[in-house]
């Protein structure tokens, strides 16, 4: 009886003969007859009045609503014989599923397939019917929700993410290439309102500007559940795919929350039509992410920045990480948040060259008292020293929100984190995570505060020295070291059986951020080895590279070594004042004559040179001396204390002495088999010398009766002996 208008009152008719105990109807079809809840009425008592027959009905596509399908709820609770309910098209939403399924628990052997297709059910209405499908109590088989096309979209999903796609509130399909014929058939998932998502991802799936059309038209038909979108990475939706996904958000019914489109080479035109559209329906959305879209300008930025001035728009998270912006795009942007402060949470600015002057901008934000701000990122911003004590000056004035602040990449100098650090002490500040370093560095920084039991960003000596770091340890640290929030001035390795491999890592750390170091200890690391050596030589040529103090001592330096060495320091030789190459015994005749050639660079301006326990002979201590003599000036601490220099080796360093321009302070002989003193006890009498030195450790020598001389001419110096 399809298709015949029998409305409600054609109904009541043919139940009179439904109601007849003869009657030993079993398939009975009343598709689209314009019935109601009334007539639902009248039909659920007839059949409740004979219901030993019956074992199909079809009322679909007939307006019955809620309260009509809980009048077949009843039939359904008693009859023993009806096997297939169709009900699709039938205007039932959230409520009607309820009742279904409550229905169906309370007599569950009979019914074997439902249809429902065309329906609204709600956020929870699918669920309810699916879980009696997992129930082997029921003899449900059949539970249609979806049209042909729906239907096809669901499997199609299904096999993509091995769960069906109704039960779901997040579909995340990202990386898939879908092509025309997925995306068609997705979109005829979306449109169905079976489909209740709340989440859809779409991040790198290759979206064209005609998919982007039948997306969005999908999505217009069935607008009320979706709270987050990503179309992230999908560089090809063009202008007519961001219009026609302007359009859906023109759409009062679409409650969109969150909408990410990083990546997706959005234009200044494109920008314009999108914040347009968010203009004219702006209550909803709190998240916009238009990270690495780097083609915005000027002008994209100011529709944005008018969009933001909007008080009916409240933003809370905005993502424009890599797009490029300019400090004057920085003073537009924060133009429009000073007029309207109170909403944003979240700021991401990260990767946008807007420097000390765009973050001053930002800090007029941040002083504004209505300025709820939570999260502001600024990694590799270009904010200097200057930046950070801006930044901290803000944050001080209006201490009670932020609480994440994130500063990676940026160049702190000698002050900015000390500056920075003092607030997370401070419990007048709210602030609890201060990043200034990637995840490599941040994890070199815990382990080294693992080690030393302080956060050596905050340190400007780093003692590592006994601790054998092996080639993890190393790599941590050297993530540590390149960081620009790294500012040591000393770093001691001494002893920590740093191999070739270790010191090319460090060194290359170092490389890239040269600018505060000024000791380095790597003594007592006898595997540095040539190329070890020469890594650390590339690292001594660097010009920004302004080391100070250098400790090589025990490191097995070797003539070959010795040459790289010094031919590095002559390259850049203005800066280093301490050099310490104890306790190399392989340096050789070679090796003495290439840092003595260093020693009389005028531009090597050393000031000790510690030479102790090298096994220098008395020819090497000739060569050493003749280029002390020709560059005497600088030089104000030397050590040759154990090695076997002998009287010869004292008379040319008295040579030295006599020089007026040496101004040596300390000089140490030490077991260096001394048995007379007399020239050196001449040098000091008739010249400028003593009035330089001030202390001489002459310990372990053999020194005969020429000693109490030289006791004599030091007695009434300000140079300390010792003997």
């Amino acid at each position: 009886m399809n298709h015949n208008y029998l409305q409600d009152l054609g109904v009541k008719l043919l139940c009179t003969g439904l109601k007849d105990i003869n009657c030993k109807l079993e398939i009975l079809s009343l598709k689209n007859n314009c019935i109601t809840e009334g007539g639902c009425h009248v039909l659920a008592a007839a059949l409740n009045s004979n219901p030993s027959n019956l074992t199909e009905l079809d009322l679909s596509r007939n307006q019955i609503g809620d309260s009509g399908v809980t009048e077949i709820s009843s039939l359904l609770r008693n009859s023993q014989t009806l096997q297939i309910l169709r009900l699709s098209d039938c205007s039932i939403t959230e409520e009607g599923y309820k009742a279904l399924s409550s229905a169906l628990r309370s007599n569950p052997s009979h019914l074997i397939e439902l249809d429902l297709t065309g329906n609204d059910p709600g956020e929870s209405g699918v669920k309810q019917l699916s879980d009696l499908l997992q129930d082997p109590n029921y003899q449900l088989k059949t539970l249609r929700f979806l049209g042909p096309a729906a239907d096809e979209g669901c499997q199609y999903v299904t096999g993509i993410v091995g769960k069906n796609p109704l039960l779901l509130r997040e579909l995340d399909l990202s990386g898939h290439k879908l092509g025309d014929t997925g995306v068609n058939q997705i979109s005829a998932l979306l449109q169905d309102k079976h489909c209740t998502l709340n989440t859809l991802n779409l991040c790198g799936c290759s979206i064209t500007e005609k998919q982007c059309l039948i997306l969005t038209s999908a999505l217009k038909s069935n607008p009320s559940h979706l709270r987050k979108l990503n179309l992230s990475g999908n560089e090809l939706l063009g202008d007519s795919g961001v219009k026609h996904l302007s359009d859906l958000l023109m759409n009062t019914q679409f409650k969109l929350e969150k909408l990410h489109l990083c990546g997706c080479s959005i234009t200044e035109k494109q920008c314009l039509i999108l914040t347009s559209a968010l203009k004219s329906n702006p209550s909803h959305l709190r998240e916009l992410d238009l990270s690495c879209n780097e083609l915005l300008g000027d002008s994209g930025v100011k529709h944005l920045s008018d969009l933001l001035m909007n008080t009916q728009f409240k933003l809370e998270k905005l993502d424009l990480c890599g797009c490029r912006f300019t400090e004057k795009q920085c003073l537009i942007l924060t133009s429009a948040l000073k007029s309207n402060p109170s909403h944003l949470r979240e700021l991401n600015l990260g990767w946008n060259q807007i420097k000390n002057t765009g973050l001053n901008h930002l800090c007029d934000v941040l002083k504004d008292s209505r300025c709820k701000l939570e999260r502001l990122r600024l990694s590799d911003c270009s904010i200097t020293e200057e930046g950070y004590k801006a930044l901290s000056s803000a944050l001080r004035s209006n201490p009670s929100h932020l609480i994440e602040l994130d500063l990676t990449g940026n160049d702190p100098g000698e002050s900015g984190v000390k500056q920075l650090s003092d607030l997370l002490q401070d419990p007048n500040y709210q602030l609890k995570t201060l990043r200034f370093l990637g995840p490599a560095a941040d994890e070199g920084c815990q382990y080294v505060t693992g080690i030393v039991g302080k956060n050596p960003l905050l340190l400007r000596e780093l003692d590592l020295s006994g601790h054998k770091l092996g080639d993890t340890g190393v790599n941590q640290i050297s993530a540590l070291l390149q960081d620009k929030h790294c500012t040591l001035n000393t770093l001691n390795l001494c002893g920590c059986s740093i191999t070739e491999k270790q010191c090319l890592i460090l060194t290359s750390a170092l490389k890239s951020n040269p600018s505060h170091l000024r000791k380095l200890n790597l003594s007592g690391n006898e595997l540095l080895g040539d190329s070890g050596v020469k890594h650390l030589s590339d690292l001594l040529m660097n010009t920004q590279f302004k080391l100070e103090k250098l400790h090589l001592c025990g490191c097995s330096i070797t003539e070959k070594q010795c040459l790289i060495l010094t031919s590095a320091l002559k390259s850049n030789p203005s800066h280093l004042r301490e050099l310490d190459l104890s306790c190399n015994e392989l340096l050789g005749d070679s090796g003495v004559k290439h840092l003595s050639d260093l020693l009389m660079n005028t531009q090597f301006k050393l000031e000790k040179l510690d030479l102790c326990g090298c096994r220098f002979t008395e020819k090497q201590c000739l060569i050493l001396t003749s280029a002390l003599k020709s560059n005497p000036s600088h030089l104000r601490e030397l050590n040759l204390g154990w090695n076997q220099i002998k009287n010869t080796g004292l008379n040319h360093l008295c040579d030295v002495l006599k020089d007026s321009r040496c101004k040596l302070e300390r000089l140490s002989l030490y077991y260096c088999d001394i048995t007379d003193v007399s020239s050196l006890t001449q040098s000091l009498t008739n010249t400028k010398a003593l009035q330089f030195l001030k202390e001489l450790d002459l310990r372990y020598n053999k020194i005969g009766d020429s000693k109490q001389k030289l006791i004599d001419v030091l007695r009434d110096s300000n140079c300390k002996l010792s003997l």
